[in-house]
Order: structure tokens, then C-alpha cells, then sequence
């Protein structure tokens, strides 16, 4: 019986966790803050002028600080 009532505390517990963090998320979401990773700088004509100069797509991405998978990403955008 300890135990159960043990768990149902932390239950409960890890339930008003979760709240508040939800919560707080969406006052910073509500207040103009980015949530999450900071998006990579890479600027799209700086990669077409290093591919179109014979760079691959994995020396372009070392010569500009990112990983290939950026690169990748941004070459196959309608943009391009």
C-alpha cells in the first residue's frame, strides 16, 4: 500500500512538472521567443558560388562551419 501511494505521489508530481513546463513554453512562445535550437547563418548565394565552383556538398559544409545535411536541406528548397 506504501507503494502505491508513493507512486501515485510521483504520479501526480511529474504531472505538475510537465505543466509547468508546457506552460512556460507557451509564455515564451506568446512573448516572441524561439524555442529550440538556433537555426544555422549560411547564406544561399555564398553555397551556390562555392558548389558551383566544384565543392561538394561536404566541402561546402566544412568550408561554412555546418553539417552536410544543411546544405542538402537548403539545395533542395523551392528557393534554389
Amino acid at each position: 500500500m506504501t507503494f502505491t501511494v508513493l507512486g501515485a505521489v510521483a504520479e501526480l508530481e511529474r504531472s505538475l512538472i510537465v505543466e509547468r513546463t508546457r506552460a512556460g513554453q507557451r509564455n515564451a512562445k506568446l512573448n516572441g521567443k524561439h524555442i529550440g535550437r538556433p537555426r544555422a547563418c549560411v547564406n544561399d548565394t555564398e553555397i551556390r558560388s562555392l558548389l558551383d565552383a566544384g565543392n561538394s556538398m561536404s566541402q561546402v559544409a566544412e568550408i561554412l562551419g555546418v553539417s552536410a545535411a544543411t546544405i542538402c536541406r537548403r539545395t533542395q528548397s523551392a528557393e534554389w
